[in-house]
């Protein structure tokens, strides 16, 4: 698989896991990295239209069976980082922990994708995105005021603060052990991660300019100028006009001429506003405000569902999707002026580069077909 981008030539080891730790390999396949996935032999069924498994290469092991430490360590031997989500103390088990793998190869980034992180009280516990982002503080302020806080999908702690941060971590120590020679490990926790997304926010509560409260902040649905808005035909449209000109041009755009609604920042007119503004929104269909507020100086969009936004004019002129078999998938993001970047093919499945990658890894035929014989490694063909 010859590959293009930034990370071109820089070989990592991912463990088969679910959400984050795919997604953090996916951003350094999509960067160019080489990925060898280590799947599970036997165990779960392969999903062809896994948008988060591009661009890999596949060998599957019994990593349980006698011998599976010492064949995946010959492969880690040769690779430049190394991507696992277990819990805390799966990857000691089978004999693969940072120790372990640090020896083999100390140039190594061993990286650790795990909701807790790798200590703690809460350590051991199972979890997902929402419980990790209810721990971190930044659960709590999503949504309206009179019902619970609203998860936001599972974006802020699976994607954003975990395989984000984990690939972000493990691109940082990949620079030092260039420079150094030493391998390290990079400890990426979800609740970690998520907190840090929020440091704006923690930062303006220990400043007194937001409330800890929902839907009583310029960014939380309490600002009148900064929000969702139904229109005519039951669809949506977002505002943001925070600053004094967005906000003048976002009234003069909806025709909305009470005086006191000149006073931005005046919050005991904004019922009064929202009500204007909603009932203003309603009066038209969402394309109908698009092709009146499009291009104006107001932050400004409209709201699409996740089919719409592959058609939207704008995102075909960026490209930012592109078509497969299967359909639309986001463009790899960011992009490199010199170093370009390409959505990377779809893998083929569990095992189906076994027996290349364990070439690469210095096994002979013989050894290779022993391993295969003995249901240590499975083929895919």
């Amino acid at each position: 698989m010859t590959r293009t981008g930034p990370l071109a030539g820089v070989t990592i080891v991912e463990f088969q896991g679910l959400g984050p730790g795919p997604f953090c390999a996916m951003m350094l396949a999509d960067l160019g990295a080489d990925i060898i996935r280590i799947d599970r032999a036997g165990k779960a069924a392969w999903n062809a239209g896994d948008a988060l498994g591009r661009g890999r290469r596949s060998i599957a092991v019994n990593l349980k069976a006698p011998g599976a430490a010492d064949l995946v360590l010959k492969i880690i031997a040769r690779a430049d980082a190394l991507v696992e989500g277990f819990r805390p103390g799966v990857m000691e088990r089978l004999g693969l922990g940072p120790d372990v793998c640090l020896t083999a190869n100390p140039r190594l980034v061993y990286g650790r994708m795990t909701g807790w992180g790798q200590e703690g009280p809460y350590g051991p516990a199972p979890g997902h995105d929402i419980n990790y982002l209810a721990l971190s503080g930044m659960l709590w302020p999503l949504g309206p005021a009179d019902r619970p806080p609203v998860p936001p999908l599972n974006l802020a702690a699976d994607f954003g603060g975990g395989g984000m941060m984990l690939a972000l971590g493990i691109v940082a120590a990949l620079y030092s052990a260039k420079a150094t020679g030493k391998g390290q490990v990079v400890d990426a926790a979800m609740v970690d991660g998520a907190a840090v997304l929020g440091t704006m926010i923690f930062g303006m509560i220990n400043a007194g300019t937001w409330k800890v409260a929902r839907e009583a902040n310029m960014l939380d649905g309490g600002a009148p100028f900064y929000g969702v808005y139904d229109t005519a035909d039951g669809k949506y449209v977002s505002i943001g006009s925070l600053e004094p000109q967005f906000y003048a041009e976002l009234l003069k755009g909806l025709g909305l001429t009470d005086p006191r609604f000149a006073k931005q920042w005046d919050k005991a007119m904004w019922p009064d506003l929202r009500r204007a503004i909603a009932d203003t929104f309603r009066s038209k269909t969402r394309d109908e405000w698009s092709a009146l507020l499009d291009g104006r100086e107001i932050c400004y969009a409209p709201v699409l569902d996740p089919r719409e936004a592959a058609t939207h004019p704008h995102n075909i002129a960026r490209g930012t999707f592109v078509a497969t078999p299967t359909g639309p998938v986001p463009k790899p993001a960011p992009r490199f002026s010199v170093t370009a970047t390409e959505v990377a093919p779809h893998a083929r499945g569990p095992g189906a580069e076994s027996r290349a990658i364990l070439t690469e890894a210095g096994l002979s035929a013989a050894e290779i077909d022993a391993a295969l014989a003995s249901g240590l490694v499975a083929e895919r063909t």
